[in-house]
């Protein structure tokens, strides 16, 4: 870490100060160029120990940046994850109150839901399947309280700017259609993406590190990294196999899954 835990709070407070008021900050990596992902994932935490503190609670967690287009825009070669807060889940076909957000898009998504805990270095891909109850069709929520681009610079957000904004993650819907993990071969369930209509994305389970059960692997390594676990009754953003299909009021956005479901939301 090349932050001082200052910097760290000080950060925090200006990205919590951004969502309350819906007011975007500058990046964070013009602002502390010389940060690196340890000190990025130290502002995450200290942004969500003020929204605990705020009366929130957790439900979960999201991976992000898991496809190779994703991961070659930003010039990296890893995931990153988020937390995932009561106050984001969205029930399916709702409408997100306008105003909501500040520059939502949305992602599609396969969700985890867990019955038992996960933890540890040696997680492997046989017990995340044990671990998990379900899967389901999701539509995450993806918002910025960090600018995309620098006005003055030109200068655009950078890996550590997202994993501070806790991974972009906004909100989450999950779909009605429960699946056993071990019963569906995750690679191929992808899905249509409308957006009023409009076919705007398509893509499969297997654009996510070629296997969706892999970036929850991926996920509870990491969280041991930093004395964490994911614990029972949590839900999982595996990751997008998409790209963010941005969602100005008036959109209606639809996920067809085929055999594995559908999940829908508007925007206000």
């Amino acid at each position: 870490m090349r932050l001082t835990p200052s910097e760290i709070e000080a950060a925090a407070e200006d990205l919590f100060q951004a969502e309350t008021s819906g007011t975007q900050m500058g990046l964070i990596s013009l602002r502390h160029p010389q940060a690196d992902m340890d000190d990025a994932y130290a502002i995450q935490l200290a942004l969500m120990r003020r929204k605990l503190a705020a009366g929130r609670r957790i439900i979960g967690w999201k991976i992000g940046l898991t496809s190779k287009a994703m991961q070659d825009a930003l010039k990296i070669t890893t995931p990153d994850s988020g937390v995932l807060f009561d106050d984001m889940a969205f029930a399916d076909g709702a409408t997100v109150p306008a105003g909501r957000f500040i520059q939502p898009r949305i992602e599609a998504e396969i969700a985890f839901v867990m019955k038992a805990p996960l933890a540890g270095a040696d997680v492997t891909r046989d017990t995340v399947l044990a671990a998990t109850d379900y899967v389901a069709p999701s539509i995450e929520i993806l918002d910025t309280r960090i600018l995309r681009a620098d006005p003055a610079t030109g200068k655009t957000r950078v890996i550590t700017d997202t994993i501070s904004d806790n991974a972009a993650n906004a909100g989450i819907v999950l779909g009605a259609a429960r699946h056993d993990p071990a019963a569906v071969d995750l690679r191929w369930a992808g899905a249509i993406v409308t957006r009023n209509g409009e076919v705007e994305e398509t893509g499969l389970g297997a654009g996510v590190l070629n296997d969706p059960v892999q970036g929850i692997v991926w996920l509870a390594r990491r969280m041991a990294q930093y004395g964490q676990r994911i614990e029972a009754g949590q839900v999982i953003l595996s990751g997008s196999f998409i790209r963010p299909v941005e969602c100005p009021a008036g959109s209606q956005i639809h996920a067809d899954f085929g055999p594995f479901g559908t999940v829908s939301i508007n925007f206000g």
